[in-house]
């Protein structure tokens, strides 16, 4: 289910040369416009019947089954996942220090790739815990999305395959299928991606960062999760993780692929964006 090893929860406080870029970062923190996803109901999930046994199509696992149509009342989702300035302004602002795992990633990047403090402005907030993420929803006046919200906001109420439809990605419409030594993430800008955009306008909802959702994560939570505003399966081991990263394979992009995390999993390859 996780990316990688669980990792420490304590953070030092930064090192005198990296707190000049956390401050100048934190403070070209803008927050991302929200679209509104209407009520009514949507296809959530995969008819292997409809889908063939082979191809980009077929389910991922027996998990996204069997599909069901599902209704949600009106809710509010973030356009863009949340940004590393965000993230850095909210823990700034809470006095507390960046997790050990993103300083060592972004004094790397500084120092050996020498990205600029705006550059890493608009990167995705990533080695958040699901907690932290919660937390930062919270302190916004919002919350993590439930499973439900994140996959109809993703596909639209016809059951697409990918935000922009059913055809596969081209070049531009999303960062997925990439490799890099030490996790250093080739992720692009969190306001970026308008061409791969969902039926809503929300956008890198496949690729470029996964996403922690509200719900723990259930393998047959399908077959019997209420057909009005799901809220999830009782508490379990892991929670949800959704829309693939930019080390993700292409099964991984498609909005009914589920997976999930242990919650205190940080990992280069896990963000989170807000709803209400």
């Amino acid at each position: 289910m996780g990316a990688s090893p669980l990792t420490s929860q304590k953070a030092l406080p930064p090192r005198t040369e990296l707190a000049p870029h956390l401050d100048a970062i934190a403070k070209l923190a803008q927050s991302s416009p929200m679209v509104t996803v209407p009520e009514g109901s949507f296809l959530m999930g995969t008819n292997p019947r409809h889908s063939g046994r082979n191809g980009v199509a077929a389910p991922f696992d027996d998990t996204e089954q069997p599909q069901r149509r599902i209704w949600l009342g009106t809710f509010q989702i973030d356009r863009d996942e949340a940004s590393l300035s965000e993230y850095l302004s909210f823990l700034l602002g809470q006095h507390q220090s960046p997790s050990e795992e993103l300083q060592r990633l972004m004094w790397h990047v500084i120092t050996v790739h020498l990205l600029p403090d705006y550059v890493l402005a608009h990167w995705p907030a990533l080695y958040v815990t699901w907690e932290e993420a919660e937390k930062f929803c919270r302190a916004q006046g919002k919350r993590l999305p439930t499973e439900a919200e994140w996959e109809k906001a993703a596909r639209g109420s016809d059951g697409n395959l990918f935000p922009w439809g059913n055809n596969k990605p081209v070049p531009g419409v999303a960062m997925f299928g990439q490799h890099h030594m030490h996790e250093i993430p080739l992720v692009v800008a969190t306001d970026s991606g308008e061409e791969g955009q969902s039926p809503y306008g929300a956008r890198h909802m496949a690729g470029n960062i996964a996403e922690w959702v509200q719900d723990w994560f259930e393998i047959d939570y399908y077959v019997r999760m209420p057909e009005r505003n799901p809220p999830g399966p009782m508490p379990g081991r892991y929670k949800g993780v959704r829309g693939g990263s930019w080390k993700s394979n292409l099964p991984m992009l498609r909005t009914a692929t589920r997976n999930g995390a242990i919650p205190d999993q940080r990992a280069a390859t896990i963000g989170f964006r807000c709803a209400k």
